[in-house]
């Protein structure tokens, strides 16, 4: 309904709106990465009991939940941190793999709960993973086809509506990775609860370290549900 009322009104405040909302969008997204990095920072410097690391903690994660078929894994970057279900390898940044501290944990648990959700079927994970070949053939070809699809949309609408549907692939793929991330920091916090990792004084900061990782997937998927609008709103003011 509001998006017909906008496509009726070429003059309507729809399209101002939708940049305000993209304004909003790109100072959270600015805000959560600084809190992000500056948590990871912080929390970098609280040591874990044992002198376990990274590396450690992945691997005992691992274990203790039967998981016998998956490599832990040391990559460049600064948290680039990642499950890859092809290879079944957790790969972990410099920082978090030989890291002695509640953040590096906090990652490396979070990247095992990709594991376990693998080795579980985990229903949203399965979806995920069925999504991505048609997300790797749409990211190759949407923009094209959304910037013809603008430029020749009085002539040839179905070219603009093409585009939409491949984007629309990308902001269901978002959405769908949210439950997948939230799901993995339940399991990697649980897990350090109950392997005696994570102490009283450093469980808080396990969590928030993960809800403002969890913060940055939930501002993409907004961002691309917004640029989605965006382009339905296009097509829809010019169909009359």
């Amino acid at each position: 309904m509001i998006l017909q009322v906008v496509a009726n009104n070429p003059a309507n405040t729809g399209i101002p709106m939708i940049w305000l909302i993209f304004g909003a969008l790109m100072i959270l997204s600015f805000i959560v990465q600084a809190s992000l990095k500056r948590k990871f920072n912080r929390y970098a410097k609280v040591p874990l009991p044992y002198g376990m690391t990274g590396k450690d903690v992945a691997e005992k994660m691992l274990h203790d939940h039967g998981i016998n078929d998956v490599s832990v894994v040391c990559i460049p970057g600064m948290l680039s941190d990642h499950y890859n279900p092809a290879t079944k390898t957790v790969n972990l940044s410099q920082g978090v793999f030989s890291g002695n501290s509640i953040a590096a944990a906090a990652v490396a648990a979070h990247e095992c709960g990709h594991a376990v959700q693998h080795a579980t079927a985990y229903s949203w994970l399965k979806m995920r993973s069925a999504l991505v070949p048609f997300v790797s053939f749409s990211d190759r070809i949407v923009m094209w086809v959304l910037l013809a699809g603008i430029l020749m949309v009085q002539s040839f609408p179905q070219l603009l509506l093409l585009g939409i549907l491949l984007f629309a692939v990308t902001t269901l793929f978002s959405f769908v990775t949210l439950p997948v991330e939230i799901n993995a920091s339940q399991r990697a916090v649980a897990w350090l609860d109950n392997a005696g990792i994570a102490t009283a004084e450093t469980r808080p900061m396990a969590v928030s370290a993960l809800r403002s990782a969890a913060y940055t997937y939930v501002i993409a998927a907004l961002t691309s549900l917004a640029t989605l609008l965006y382009y339905i709103m296009i097509y829809l003011n010019n169909r009359e």
